[in-house]
């Protein structure tokens, strides 16, 4: 199985509407991808839960559900286990594009996996540095249907 790490911008899409082709990837692809994201995300969620309410429409025991349900498709790791080489190797790679997204980077890094982002600066700036394991939504897609021929 491939290890794919979701940046919080996919999570909070799939928050705000399970139902679509992130959902789909999220929840339908056992045996294929396994999800991993750093610890800092989950107090990010809970820092916009009042905002991802409102935009997603669902009540708090909706939206709690739905969290739940997620969480249970991801491998949350603290991103005190990442070792500082990978930290500076981000910080490096990312010098121009931006620096806020180095955990995800960085534990994408240490699990020798791939980066899932929606963040079009990133995915374009990471790709322009010939960063080869950076996906797109549709990136994702086209390789989940590719490796389950």
């Amino acid at each position: 199985m491939r290890k794919i790490i979701v940046d919080t911008n996919i999570i909070f899409s799939c928050l705000l509407n399970s139902q679509g082709t992130i959902g789909d990837l999220i929840f339908n692809s056992e045996n294929i991808f396994e999800f991993y994201s750093n610890q800092y995300m989950r107090f990010e969620i809970r820092n916009h839960w009042d905002k991802l309410k409102r935009l997603s429409k669902l009540t708090d025991l909706e939206l709690e559900t739905a969290y739940e349900k997620m969480q249970t498709k991801f491998t949350f790791i603290n991103e005190e286990l990442i070792p500082q080489s990978d930290w500076k190797k981000t910080e490096t790679l990312l010098a121009g594009i931006d620096l806020d997204d180095t955990d995800f980077v960085a534990l994408t890094k240490h699990l020798k996996g791939g980066l899932w982002t929606g963040d079009k600066p990133l995915y374009d700036g990471l790709k322009a540095k010939c960063f080869r394991t950076v996906y797109n939504t549709q990136d994702l897609l086209k390789l989940r249907n590719r490796l389950s021929r």
